[in-house]
């Protein structure tokens, strides 16, 4: 099962990926830098041209706030794709903005989450974002 994580910080690239394995959720985290990539992984084009090294995800990690396409731009987008709505996004965001959580949902995204800011409180949202999206929740094939 494939997680792909959007973030341009790569610091919480790692933290999160760090998170995820600690947890044993995953074995295949993928990751991207902004909203660019995101989409060229998703429609596998330019470097993710070849089918395997860019497996469908069965949930995206979405920041908002990243260069050339942000979160809100790249989250429309998917939404509206009839091939690519179907995958699960949730929001995984320092910001608390009520108008970042209203335009989020206002677009479809699954579930809103900010970051804790300690690694150990990050390791139990993912923990329990893992267990539900990945162990409760049967997500479409």
């Amino acid at each position: 099962m494939t997680i792909l994580l959007a973030e341009d910080d790569p610091d919480d690239r790692m933290l999160t990926t760090r998170a995820l394995t600690r947890n044993g959720l995953v074995l295949d985290v993928r990751t991207v830098a902004d909203g660019e990539e995101l989409m060229d992984y998703l429609h596998h084009r330019g470097d993710y041209r070849a089918s395997d090294s860019a497996p469908r995800p069965a949930i995206i990690l979405l920041d908002l706030n990243m260069p050339r396409k942000d979160g809100r731009e790249a989250l429309a987008e998917i939404k509206t794709d009839p091939v690519l709505r179907r995958i699960p996004v949730v929001v995984l965001t320092t910001s608390e903005a009520d108008q970042d959580v209203q335009q989020s949902y206002d677009l479809g995204v699954n579930a809103f989450v900010t970051k804790p800011v300690t690694f150990d409180r990050l390791s139990d949202a993912i923990r329990i974002l893992g267990k539900f999206w990945l162990e409760v929740v049967r997500l479409p094939g």
